[in-house]
């Protein structure tokens, strides 16, 4: 029974030592002198300061992507043991020496040092020659714009990893279907939705070569499901496997990434203003806490503040004062003179309003309380100056499609108030639902004119003090953001009289019931807000078209030393680019060529050769294309870096083309030689170039004026052009 005790345990493996030299090789090109220079570089600004936000817990937001890789950064930060006390100010800044430059700058190097293998074994997997896959990977090695990148406290090298992670998985599920339901089966095709999600969860790019993914996936599951052999429910457990494994679990590890996004961050910070009220109040500190407790049901002698849920162009709250519109605007037409309402971005005593019922003249609340429902109708009494929120055929100051809102004063003329306001809660449950604080979204819609109360937008003259300008418009259907407000601070009013009511007004709000804001509500507002949020889209020094990056016609310098003239720029291997646009071109011309003469039942490849060719061409030009051409239609500030995932499968093809140069179109051994021998002194051009480069790569060479000169050589190529 305990026979094997008497036998070694003996453990096989095969190790692929190309793969193990190639993994070293790219550790020593990404890991050497990786804390050089301690200096910030470049974006390391930009992705530093959310780094000490992770570090110290404040929520923040960033909407140029989602929250992955930046909590990866972090992480390297937390293994260095970083405190996040650092003023991320300025490009070139030395780190102080609380600062772990080596653990900041590690995960993107270790990814970049991965992708060199990963690259080698994508081209095993499509089927391709060991020397195919063996010079992919030394591209990948060699390519000193991927190089530069890798080794910066900077997001595309963890991107191009997952990326290239998504693909190779599916190849190692897709080689796997002769073992279907296995372990490995199993494990391929989880990891392939992982790996898609991870991409997606570091930026928004990533979401290029997901669909990429899919639509393979979606073809070979097409073909899976007209193979007769297979039984009906054999075909529906593929089905149903590719489904939740590619869609249902990305989906649930993007929602996870900002769980414990949100679940770091729990601290109010500088951001918060952008969110509502409600996601305000989630958070420790800041408006938590003066909301914690607040009386949850809004009633008839309520004192609230009104804040817009559109947080554009900045979060402001509903807002009056003793000032009055101008008598006639600078276009002459007239206003009426009534007391001004705006939206003011900050937090003031003359933000507080009284919800009233028309039908009495109570103004603090009853006991017990009467709450206010969904299509009641309010008067909203200013409470500093007791005058009542109003709106009338009158033009508004900025928009004259718009009607005037105003605190109604009494002049004794024929215009008489109109201060009746319907309340309508946007996201209720039902229509006796109770208007809650904060959580309740309502719009005011005037009695008299069906008007509703929006914030335009529009900054108001200096006679309106620069505050922004509230109109009342009349909507024929649904809701937009700006006509929306929340109840953001609530106390039961207590006090009759005009000076008692003003004490109250000025001191803290009470304490009587918290809430807590459910994670998916979270997720679906910050996950809008991402979306949605103006990034700065102005000109940049540096900022280039996506026509600029294929032809190499543009770099960016990202450090100079102070001292010396050492620097570093992100500049592309010109050899390795101009090969690749170039192989890009020819198998686009091959494909379409063997698609014609297959059209004409001449079919001049073997069939797994033409499908290894349409596979590799679907995942190879399919992802450069999926990753390079919707910066076309992208109306932001582009610059080179946000080529490289094009470029990356790019170089996985050109050796795939040059692998089928040299089987199907050189017809004879002598030919076979004499195009080996090009692509050995191919190589060794791009190892030329990887060497001259070298010092603008890693930046540790203090270069002469006349060594500058010559690695600047496009720039001196077009001088010697224009001068003849």
């Amino acid at each position: 029974m305990l026979g094997f005790l008497q036998r070694p345990i003996v453990v096989t493996a095969d190790v692929n030592l190309n793969v193990v030299a190639l993994t070293a090789a790219g550790l020593l090109s990404r890991l050497w002198r990786l804390a050089y220079p301690r200096a910030v570089v470049f974006d390391e600004v930009y992705y530093g300061q959310y780094l000490s936000f992770y570090m110290k817990r404040v929520f923040f937001l960033d909407g140029s992507g989602p929250p992955f890789g930046h909590m990866l950064l972090a992480l390297g930060g937390y293994l260095g043991g970083f405190d996040g006390n650092f003023l991320w100010n300025r490009i070139g800044a030395e780190y102080s020496s609380n600062v772990p430059v080596w653990s900041l700058r590690l995960l993107p190097a270790l990814a970049g040092a991965l992708s060199v293998p990963m690259a080698y074994q994508i081209l095993w997997e499509l089927r391709f020659s060991h020397c195919a896959a063996m010079g992919a990977a030394l591209l990948m090695l060699i390519e000193n714009a991927l190089v530069t990148q890798a080794r910066l406290m900077l997001l595309e090298s963890l991107l191009i990893f997952f990326n290239l992670l998504a693909v190779l998985s599916y190849l190692k599920f897709s080689n796997a279907q002769h073992r279907p339901f296995s372990p490995g089966w199993w494990l391929w095709l989880t990891l392939t939705g992982v790996a898609c999600s991870c991409a997606v969860g570091i930026k928004y790019m990533g979401v290029f070569t997901y669909l990429l993914v899919l639509a393979v996936a979606a073809v070979h599951t097409w073909q899976l499901v007209g193979d007769r052999a297979l039984s009906h429910v054999c075909v529906l457990g593929h089905v149903v496997a590719r489904a939740v494994a590619l869609l249902v679990i990305p989906a649930a590890t993007y929602l996870l990434f900002f769980y414990v996004h949100l679940t770091l961050l729990c601290r109010s910070g500088p951001h918060d203003q952008i969110m509502s009220s409600a996601f305000q109040a989630s958070l420790e500190g800041g408006l938590a806490r003066i909301t914690q407790g607040q009386p949850l049901e809004v009633a008839f002698g309520s004192q609230v503040t009104l804040k817009s849920a559109s947080g554009k162009p900045v979060p402001c709250w509903l807002h009056s004062h003793p000032s009055t519109y101008p008598l006639s605007y600078e276009d002459g037409r007239g206003s009426s003179h009534q007391q001004q309402v705006t939206c003011y971005p900050f937090k003031d005593v003359n933000n507080w309003w009284i919800v009233k019922d028309p039908g009495r003249h109570q103004l603090e609340v009853s006991s017990p309380p009467r709450p206010v429902r969904h299509g009641d109708v309010v008067q909203l009494v200013h409470g500093m100056t007791s005058r009542r929120l109003n709106t009338h055929d009158v033009a508004a100051p900025l928009n004259p499609h718009a009607q005037e809102v105003s605190c109604y004063i009494d002049y004794n003329i024929s215009m008489p108030a109109q201060s009746l306001w319907r309340l309508d809660i946007v996201n209720r449950e039902s229509d006796a639902e109770i208007w809650k604080t904060i959580l309740s979204e309502v719009r005011l819609v005037h009695v008299n004119t069906s008007a509703v109360l929006k914030l335009s937008g529009a900054h108001l003259p200096d006679w309106g003090f620069r505050q922004l300008e509230v109109v009342g418009e009349k909507l024929s259907r649904g809701s937009h953001e700006s006509t929306v407000w929340t109840v953001e601070e609530h106390r039961y009013g207590r006090s009759q009289e005009q000076k008692e009511r003003e004490l109250e007004l000025h001191s803290p709000t009470h304490a009587d019931i918290s809430r807590n804001l459910s994670f998916m509500a979270r997720f679906s507002e910050l996950q809008w807000r991402m979306l949605t949020v103006r990034s700065d889209d102005s000109e940049h020094k540096y900022s280039s078209t996506p026509l600029d990056w294929v032809t190499l016609d543009t770099s960016i310098a990202y450090w100079l030393h102070p001292r010396t003239s050492a620097q570093i720029h992100l500049l592309g291997n010109v050899v390795i680019w101009a090969s690749a646009g170039l192989a890009t071109a020819l198998y686009a011309l091959l494909f379409c060529w063997y698609l014609l003469r297959r059209r004409r039942r001449v079919c001049e490849l073997p069939e797994d050769s033409w499908l290894r060719w349409v596979l590799a061409g679907a995942l190879c030009a399919g992802g450069w294309a999926a990753n390079y051409l919707p910066f076309f239609l992208m109306e932001k500030t582009l610059f080179l870096y946000h080529y490289l995932p094009a470029l990356t499968f790019q170089i996985l093809l050109l050796p795939v083309v040059l692998q089928h140069i040299s089987e199907h179109l050189c017809r004879s051994q002598l030919h076979r030689s004499l195009f080996g021998a090009l692509v050995v002194a191919w190589y060794s051009a791009a190892c030329y170039v990887f060497n001259v480069l070298r010092p603008l790569t890693y930046g540790d060479t203090s270069l002469s004026p006349s060594d500058l000169q010559a690695l600047h050589w496009k720039e001196s190529w077009d001088i010697l052009i224009r001068k003849h």
